[in-house]
Formats: C-alpha cells, sequence, structure tokens
C-alpha cells in the first residue's frame, strides 16, 4: 500500500481556515457563551464601554456574537482565508486586514480582545510588548483589554496529544495534534484528513510555533503599555485571561 505524505501549509492557510469552525465546533467549543462571559468581564470594569475590536478574529464567530452586546464591533485579521470567511459570516461588520504588532485603525474601542491564544504566535517577549501597545492604543480611556494566553511554561504538558472527529452532510474532517516544547516555544504538529463528498480524501499538516511566555512577562508587557492587569483563573479554555484597563485620564 502506497502511503500518503501529507504536504505542509501553515497554520493560517484557507485550507485550515475552511475546517476550522466544524473542528472546533466538534471540540466543544461555545463562542456564544465565551464571549457572553469576556462581555460581562468588560461591562464590570466599564459599564458604558459600547464598542468592541476583537484581535486575530479568525472566522468571526465571538464578533457573531459581540455584536449583541455592544453597538459597534470590528475585527483585525491577518489570515486572507479567516479574513475571508469573516467578511462572508459578518456583511455588515468592518473586518480589517492587519498584524496585531503594526496595526493602526486610527481610533479606539471601549474594549479590545484578543483570544484563542493568538498572541502566542508572538516570537519575542519584544513581540509580545508590540503587539499589547499595538492593542492598548485602540483603546479609550477607561477601556478594557482582555488577552487569552497560550499555557505558561510550568504548565505546559510534553509530549501532549489530542485528536476529534467532526461530520457534517457530505463531509468528514478528523484533526490529530502532538506538542512538545523546543526551548521556550511549543512546537505542534496538527494533522487534517478531509473526506468530502464531492472532492474526495484529501490531507494537510500545520506546524504551529506557539510562545510559552510567563504570566511575569504578560503582566510586563500590559504594564508597559500602560495598563492595569489580573490574571483570572480558568477562562474559557483552561489557561485563564489577563485583564488590564486603561486610565481614565488616557487621551
Amino acid at each position: 500500500m502506497t502511503s500518503v505524505t501529507p504536504r505542509p501549509v501553515t497554520a493560517y492557510s484557507d485550507e485550515h481556515a475552511d475546517v476550522y469552525d466544524l473542528i472546533h465546533t466538534a471540540r466543544s467549543r461555545d463562542w456564544a457563551a465565551e464571549a457572553e462571559a469576556i462581555a460581562v468581564l468588560v461591562a464590570d470594569r466599564h459599564p458604558d464601554a459600547d464598542s468592541l475590536l476583537d484581535v486575530a478574529c479568525g472566522t468571526g464567530k465571538h464578533l457573531e456574537s459581540f455584536g449583541s452586546r455592544f453597538r459597534h464591533v470590528e475585527g483585525v485579521e491577518l489570515s486572507d482565508g479567516m479574513l475571508r470567511i469573516a467578511r462572508n459570516r459578518l456583511s455588515d461588520v468592518t473586518v480589517h486586514h492587519g498584524d496585531m504588532r503594526t496595526f493602526d485603525l486610527g481610533r479606539t474601542y471601549s474594549a479590545v480582545t484578543c483570544l484563542c491564544f493568538s498572541v502566542a504566535y508572538m516570537a519575542t517577549a519584544d513581540e509580545l510588548n508590540r503587539a499589547l501597545r499595538r492593542m492598548a492604543r485602540h483603546l479609550e480611556p477607561g477601556g478594557v483589554l482582555v488577552l487569552e494566553p497560550w499555557w505558561f511554561p510550568e504548565k505546559f504538558l510534553e509530549g501532549f496529544v489530542a485528536g476529534a472527529v467532526a461530520e457534517e452532510e457530505g463531509r468528514v474532517v478528523s484533526r490529530l495534534s502532538h506538542s512538545v516544547r523546543d526551548g521556550d516555544r511549543t512546537r505542534m504538529t496538527v494533522r487534517y484528513t478531509v473526506a468530502d463528498s464531492g472532492r474526495g480524501i484529501s490531507e494537510f499538516t500545520s506546524y504551529e510555533m506557539l510562545s510559552l511566555f510567563t504570566a511575569a512577562e504578560y503582566e510586563a508587557a500590559f504594564r508597559g503599555a500602560g495598563l492595569t492587569v489580573e490574571y483570572l483563573e480558568g477562562g474559557p479554555n483552561g489557561r485563564g485571561l489577563f485583564v488590564g484597563v486603561s486610565p481614565r485620564g488616557a487621551s
């Protein structure tokens, strides 16, 4: 039997984007519940909050729910594939193409979110600091930044494996992952197999590098961006949340 070697693609490929929602729904993700919990965190710290920017918004699933809690919402996304899906999903929401280290939208928001550990794709503490400063610059006085980290170094499980299978009419997708430590980063290999009634069976592999920043590095990045910071245990995916607030006197 001839084996098929899955071809490598980036973590943000069109192929990845096209199966993202399906496979993560099968993994029991509840974007609406996550968005609601985060909206409550924001309201507790900024009762008048009426606008939100979701940085690294992916396919727009959180934005879809944030739109029912905030008068105005927007997103920023680097991946062309994710951006395409988000814009199709949210025809009345502006989703900008941008990099969290450099984006500049020329306005501020009551809240900025960066979820699904997207900030861990920053390769160094310097990049983390740059991203936090960019997000903080988009907060109005008293605005709230909610950020979901990747695992802290002491909580990372070497050799962690996971798997899931998702099915919808005419398509079945499997996801297998294996994570190892590579210095101060996580090297995650994620293999997908897609069985499509019209296209047959295809495979692709995503190679992801995620920085194992310490809690102190996250906190330093918040303070360096001029924000207060607190860490809340638990969070939507067990890794907790960092919450920062911009000074009321900020301009």
